[in-house]
């Protein structure tokens, strides 16, 4: 018998439980939306974000990581979702984001944007859908 997501894995907002490194090096060699982030950088959005991990229950090791960037009111950006390349194909993707959509829900946060390349798929499972009226929204772009 093949075990579900959720027998496997944990996933939690504690912070202390986060390996900085590990996300580093998935987001910095592995994820297009960051590629050459510099630790210093990475440590940085972490410190000033809501952050989730997905945990192996057999060996306690990091296996997923979401972010959000959010004023914990009204208001979430979720980014730097990466589930590590050997735990993929077990919709942890999706439970991950899941997480963090409840977790904003409870605190009241109504509006929740992302932006993604290939993995639309991912996020409408969990009820992620276009915008419906992408050009009032705008972008700054600094450096």
């Amino acid at each position: 018998m093949t075990e579900t997501p959720q027998q496997r894995y944990e996933i939690s907002s504690d912070p202390s439980r986060l390996d900085a490194a590990r996300i580093h090096n998935w987001l910095s060699t592995d994820a297009y939306w960051a590629l050459g982030r510099t630790r210093e950088r990475q440590d940085l959005a972490i410190a000033g974000s809501l952050n989730l991990g997905a945990y192996d229950l057999a060996s306690g090791e990091q296996v997923a990581y979401a972010r959000v960037v959010t004023d914990g009111a009204t208001f979430g950006w979720l980014c730097d979702v990466y589930v590590d390349r050997a735990a993929r194909g077990h919709g942890l993707g999706a439970r991950i984001v899941a997480a963090a959509r409840d977790h904003l829900a409870e605190a009241g946060v109504r509006r929740v944007v992302l932006a993604t390349e290939d993995a639309h798929g991912v996020y409408e499972k969990v009820g992620f859908k276009p915008l419906d009226s992408p050009d009032k929204w705008m972008s700054l772009k600094l450096g």
